[in-house]
């Protein structure tokens, strides 16, 4: 059974298994991770930035900024999910311009 998200640990919320993520590489679709930068509302605790392990966390005066790649626009679905399921306050999504492989500026 699956815990519901609001009971959830925060680690686990949003994310896709390891055995999704191969049903949709295995579709014959070339898949592509995009960057992303992801603003949210305030700054989390370590316990909160636990939940974002994938990323990398950077901290403004009023802001947590996440920086990772995303594999497919369910992922990014998941990653929205997860943000609200947590109650933060998503500020803004904006995905990079850039190859993923090489970073971006």
């Amino acid at each position: 059974m699956t815990a519901h998200p609001a009971t959830a640990e925060p680690s686990t919320i949003g994310r896709r298994s390891a055995e999704s993520r191969s049903r949709s590489r295995s579709r014959g679709r070339a898949v592509a991770a995009a960057g992303y930068e992801i603003r949210i509302r305030g700054r989390l605790s370590e316990a909160m930035q636990s939940a974002f392990e994938e990323f990398e966390v950077s901290t403004e005066p009023v802001e947590t900024i996440l920086h990772g790649q995303v594999l497919d626009q369910a992922a990014l679905h998941g990653l929205l999910d997860r943000i609200a399921a947590l109650g933060l306050e998503l500020v803004e999504v904006r995905r990079l311009a850039g190859d993923p492989a090489q970073g971006t500026s």
